[in-house]
């Protein structure tokens, strides 16, 4: 059972940056990922087909035998990740934006960075309430932003940044001190999202919480590898067949 690998899932390539989290973590381990790239991005889609899309991804990774399973996308684990537990019998970790910690770290505004879904989705909202951060924390549904990183963030072809120029002018005179990625996708582009705003906000994400999460399960579990078994293997999987996509998924997790 400990040498079963742990799946990854994603609606494209956001989940990578995760997957490099939980490999620097924890190299020993056993690693599938699959991304939805075909269909992505997921954050402008209805809660329906968010679901349908997920448990389609999510199908494929259980069939392959893991061990655990790693919903490595915010909108999706908004989506689905509580339906999710109910119906597999290996443990499910899902994504939460870093509110927390970012709230902790400065005394100012916070910005949120999501998809319109998961800022509309009820988990996300339960999270405000329970840090009581509505007061702190200023939304922004970033449409498109996904889509963009998903199709040419290995281009640099100017539309990301002239995007995010457009996009983050008007918070820059908020009071923000800190910026909350929550979207795996916009991991990729955290400088870019810095340069963009200007002065110095702190940003979070929350790719390091998910895979010390993960950790802690496999352990409570029985289901970690030694760490003296040597390196893991990984496999990159994606429902685009096309070569262009398995490229982007090479380069961004093993950079070449």
């Amino acid at each position: 059972m400990i040498n079963k690998s742990i799946g990854f899932f994603d609606s494209g390539v956001g989940g990578l940056s995760v997957l490099k989290e939980a490999c620097a973590l924890m190299p020993e381990e056993n690693y599938i990922y699959y991304g939805d790239s075909a269909n992505a991005p997921y954050g402008e889609k209805s809660r329906e087909e968010i679901f349908e899309l997920t448990m389609r991804g999510v199908g494929y990774l259980i069939s392959s035998d893991i061990k655990a399973l790693v919903i490595a996308c915010n909108t999706a684990t908004s989506a689905v990740i509580d339906q999710l537990r109910k119906e597999v019998d290996i443990p499910v970790i899902g994504m939460e934006p870093a509110i927390k910690p970012a709230l902790a770290a400065v005394e100012g505004k916070v910005l949120m960075m999501a998809t319109p879904a998961t800022i509309k989705l009820e988990r996300y909202n339960n999270l405000l309430e329970r840090f009581n951060a509505r007061e702190r924390v200023i939304n922004l549904a970033c449409n498109k932003l996904a889509g963009i990183i998903e199709h040419s963030v290995l281009s640099h072809n100017g539309e990301l940044d002239d995007y995010l120029k457009e996009l983050l002018a008007p918070y820059k005179n908020k009071g923000i001190e800190a910026i909350v990625l929550g979207c795996t996708h916009y991991v990729f582009i955290k400088d870019s999202i810095k340069e963009a705003f200007g002065g110095n906000p702190l940003i979070f994400d929350g790719n390091g919480g998910t895979v010390n999460r993960l950790k802690s399960v496999l352990e409570e579990k029985g289901l970690r590898r030694p760490e003296g078994a040597g390196r893991g293997a990984v496999v990159l999987n994606s429902s685009s067949d096309d070569q262009f996509s398995m490229k982007t998924y090479s380069k961004l997790f093993y950079g070449r």
